[in-house]
């Protein structure tokens, strides 16, 4: 079974082509973080234009990068939310409308159990259950995963989520967006404590997070003033421990909660390479198992709606247009709770 994924979820334009006996075929990706940067954050008409333009271009070229016919596709996933209305708008109508005319099924993915399975797309997939922290721009989560389709909250944010808070963090030291990685930049010349930002919850004994908080006390740093690009280097360092220190805690204090011995990480702020170390090193020690995905799957992309779509297709999810159906429509979700999935 072939499976064309298509991820418009937010900035970045996705197209891949799973296939269930050979795996992942061909994948491309556009990023919108040049035409946002300006902005300081995504603007949604605009990434929605943007999208327009690149779904089908880069839908021809994964199929030419896998020698793949429209006719041989045998299912089509597109992301069905969370995410930007006008954006999911896009890939779900491409979607929905190809799979129509081509006769075949297509299935709306939930975008966080695409982060959240894309580790299994590794060479070394972790097996089920395990408990699954999804981090990004805008979720904080930590789920149970008893199996496709079984996931239980069990750890929510309040407010800012960990990628918020890089980005306005990163938005007041005056760095770039995306500020996850901007911060990294800088602080890989800091040092951390030289400005003591606080942990928000990480003794609230829950698995809630909390990061709006740590956004007010790097303002607060800001206005006392910093003395020169070394000081700048030390509170990026600080404002990337302090929500790695968060994040490690409660995914530790979650393992230990559920009795489970597998880690999942996945998501946008998945690549930061301290949190990547950190977790590493305090799951190595309990000796508990950690799996990010790859590199290339830690962002947004198709491939991870490829690969849920055709899991969830295996396991028997009723599809929403194809053969000897009507067109109803489709639909999208903005909000759309991961727990609200249910069994397939």
């Amino acid at each position: 079974m072939k499976v064309l994924g298509i991820e418009t979820s937010c900035d970045e334009t996705g197209i891949a082509l799973y296939c269930a006996e050979r795996g992942l075929l061909a994948q491309a990706l556009h990023s919108q973080i040049a035409m946002h940067e300006r902005y300081g954050g995504v603007v949604p008409e605009l990434a929605s234009r943007d999208h327009i333009r690149r779904v089908l271009p880069l839908t021809r070229q994964v199929l030419a990068q896998a020698g793949v016919a429209r006719s041989e596709i045998d299912a089509i996933a597109y992301t069905e939310g969370p995410g930007l209305a006008g954006a999911l708008l896009v890939g779900a109508g491409v979607g929905a409308s190809m799979a129509f005319a081509l006769g075949i099924p297509a299935i709306g993915v939930h975008h966080l159990e695409g982060h959240l399975l894309s580790p299994l797309l590794s060479a070394d997939p972790p097996a089920f259950p395990f408990v699954a922290l999804l981090v990004s721009g805008g979720h904080t989560q930590l789920m149970q995963v008893s199996g496709i389709g079984h996931y239980a909250l069990l750890g929510d944010t309040l407010d800012d989520a960990a990628g918020e808070a890089f980005d306005k963090s990163a938005q007041l030291l005056g760095l770039g967006y995306p500020g996850g990685p901007a911060i990294a930049r800088l602080a890989a010349g800091g040092t951390p404590g030289r400005y003591r930002l606080p942990r928000p919850m990480l003794h609230s004994g829950d698995l809630d997070f909390s990061f709006s908080g740590l956004k007010t006390a790097v303002l607060a740093a800001m206005r006392r003033g910093l003395a020169d690009e070394s000081s700048r280097a030390d509170l990026a360092a600080e404002v990337q421990a302090a929500i790695v220190d968060v994040l490690v805690a409660k995914s530790l204090r979650a393992l230990r909660t559920t009795g489970h011995e597998r880690l999942v990480v996945a998501g946008g702020v998945s690549a930061n390479r301290q949190l990547r170390e950190s977790l590493g090193a305090a799951s190595a020690q309990a000796r508990w198992r950690v799996h990010f995905p790859e590199p290339a799957l830690c962002s947004d992309n198709g491939a991870m709606i490829a690969f849920a779509g055709a899991l969830r297709l295996q396991a028997g999810a009723a599809p929403g247009v194809g053969t000897g159906m009507a067109i109803d429509g489709f639909r999208v979700r903005p909000r759309w709770s991961l727990e609200d999935l249910g069994a397939a």
